[in-house]
């Protein structure tokens, strides 16, 4: 079989990695030199923590499954099993973090409930004040800037594989045919158009103007080397609000009676921060709905981030080394966990993980590959 992938991000790259994985020659087609979007503009979290009971979960568990198979082989993906802390403190904290716990899949996604000595056993590095700490097993990490480089090396391995960067696919011109910029028709099996936050063009003209995915805008930064380790990555109790894992009575009197600081509510902000390789921190992040979007970033958001984590390290963060705005695509229908849809005769639209692209790719490819009789 030949398949043709429209795409070079994650969602895109673990595509062309099970169709080459199956056998199949695959030409994998990226309008830039590189992709730029949100697939390096992430955390690298493989998160399991807070997804949605059911498929969603599932999903995030094989994808977790995936992550770590590939990383054995590939190393350069810098996959590690760092699990995850999030720190609560006072009793409205607490309690969604003990409804979390009461949950019939908490064992899957392997939360345990920590007191403050034994969360700093796990991570020494959080020496403020906190009550308690929600911690997942399941959770891990990536490398986000270089993880697609290190797939696409692999690939590159494979005579069935090719990478042709710097070309826009313009259209359809037959079943499983696409023509690029350069006026090169390339003919599969199977066409899957991966393009992230690109939902105009192409895309709109295939799958039309009511498409059930919308773009999410964020802001995020990264420190230079912390100068110890951070040996989990770190949640703050806003992200109970954030992720569906952690609905409950108890968030909802969260909600009510101890509201987010005004600049966290006003740029719908939670606390993420994971270690790279070179010791840095990356941070964030916020949240944007609303079209257009700002093409500014804010500096009140960088300011809140790191009020927060200055008070859960107990100290100053080091330099800000970059700050740096994406955009990515999510599905407008609740619950559903990605949109696939065949636009033409041969071809596939696969878009709209939002949050989840990062971790649940692999698992996305896998199933795609598994309904289209990979």
């Amino acid at each position: 079989m030949r398949v043709t992938v429209v795409g070079a991000g994650v969602v895109g790259t673990m595509h062309a990695w099970q169709a080459v994985e199956r056998g199949h020659k695959v030409v994998q087609i990226e309008r830039e030199a590189e992709a730029r979007g949100a697939s390096l503009r992430n955390f690298g979290q493989i998160w399991v923590s807070g997804r949605a009971g059911g498929e969603e979960l599932e999903t995030a568990l094989r994808a977790r499954e995936l992550w770590e198979e590939t990383g054995r082989r590939v190393p350069a993906l810098g996959f590690r099993a760092n699990g995850s802390l999030t720190p609560v403190r006072g009793p409205l904290e607490l309690g969604v973090a003990e409804a979390a716990m009461a949950r019939a899949d908490a064992a899957a996604r392997g939360y345990k409930l920590l007191t403050p000595d034994e969360a700093r056993a796990l991570n020494p590095a959080l020496r403020g004040e906190f009550s308690a700490a929600l911690y997942c097993e399941r959770d891990a990490a990536v490398e986000p800037r270089t993880a697609q480089l290190a797939l696409r090396a692999e690939l590159l391995k494979s005579p069935n594989y090719t990478f042709l960067p710097g070309r826009e696919v313009r259209e359809v011109v037959g079943a499983g045919a696409v023509r690029d910029d350069h006026g090169d028709v390339h003919t599969a099996d199977a066409v899957v158009l991966c393009t992230g936050a690109w939902l105009g063009g192409l895309v709109r003209e295939l799958a039309g103007p009511e498409l059930p995915v919308r773009r999410v805008r964020l802001q995020m930064m990264q420190t230079d080397p912390l100068g110890e380790p951070l040996p989990t990555s770190v949640a703050d109790a806003d992200s109970f609000r954030y992720y569906p894992a952690y609905a409950s009575p108890a968030l909802d009197e969260l909600n009510a009676r101890q509201p987010q600081p005004e600049t966290a509510a006003a740029h719908r902000m939670q606390l993420l921060m994971v270690q790279r390789a070179d010791g840095s921190l990356t941070i964030g992040d916020t949240h944007e709905y609303e079209h257009p979007f700002a093409f500014d970033t804010l500096q009140d958001p960088y300011e809140h981030l790191t009020e927060v984590v200055e008070s859960l390290l107990g100290r100053p963060l080091p330099r800000i080394r970059r700050r740096w705005a994406g955009v990515y695509a999510q599905c407008t229908e609740p619950g559903r966990l990605v949109h696939r849809q065949q636009v033409s005769d041969g071809v596939w639209l696969v878009t709209g993980p939002g949050g989840r692209g990062m971790t649940c790719s692999p698992a996305i490819a896998e199933t795609t590959a598994e309904q289209l009789g990979w």
